[in-house]
């Protein structure tokens, strides 16, 4: 499985080490590490249990490393309104159905006290929610990533397909010819041509949009072109 958990900015050792027992688990191996406030000590490797080797094999890397990801799932406990397109989610059930494991694809967990922000979240392609009571929405870092997790695992044979879904390449092409027809749209105000391009973002990073669909929105804009 093409998965690699990405956790931003980590300031618990414990945190990184229960994350990493938990990837066990469920048979996920990569782990990355952006920019973290803490090192791997030996808290880390006593919550990690017998998932050391996952500690080990982490790797460290700036935020620039998300690039290189065919797909990037950004996590969040903070809901927005329709107006703050950046936190419109999906939940964990609806992950597993659109997820694939052809592609490299990285799924992103915030730091521990307040989360991944409006803009780091505008980076991903579509963001995850753990539905949780409205009285205490905010779960433990940890106990979250599980969940998330064993959605992934429990779902596995309904993550292959023998549909081939659209390159990183396509996908970016097609939003450049996207972007390309909004640059010919006025708009009233700078944030509102702004919201436009978030929206086809997020609609092409939720819709998975396999390399047919992508050559079919492609010839599409081509010729409003």
């Amino acid at each position: 499985m093409a998965i690699s958990i990405v956790l931003f900015e980590p300031e618990t050792p414990g945190n990184i080490g229960a994350i990493a027992r938990a990837m066990k688990n469920f048979n996920l191996e990569n782990l990355i590490l952006i920019n973290p406030k803490c090192k791997i000590d030996e808290d880390a490797s006593k919550r990690a249990m017998h998932a050391k080797d996952i500690l080990t094999n982490a790797k460290i890397k700036p935020a620039s490393c998300l690039k290189e990801f065919h797909t990037v799932i950004g996590t969040t406990s903070k809901l927005g309104t329709d107006y703050n397109i950046p936190r419109s989610p999906i939940t964990p059930e609806q992950l597993t159905k659109v997820i694939t494991e052809k592609k490299e694809t990285a799924i992103v967990f915030g730091r521990e006290d307040k989360g991944l922000s409006n803009k780091e979240l505008e980076f991903c392609d579509f963001v995850v929610t753990i539905p949780t009571s409205k009285k205490y929405p905010a779960m433990n870092l940890s106990h979250s990533a599980a969940i998330i997790f064993y959605e992934l695992f429990k779902n596995k044979e309904n993550i292959s397909s023998h549909i081939v879904p659209a390159s990183k390449k396509d996908k970016e092409y097609t939003l450049k010819m996207i972007n390309s027809a909004i640059d010919k749209v006025k708009f009233a105000t700078p944030s509102k041509k702004r919201t436009q391009q978030i929206i086809w973002k997020r609609i092409i990073g939720k819709s998975f949009i396999t390399r047919r669909e992508a050559f079919a929105l492609m010839g599409f804009f081509k010729k409003l072109k």
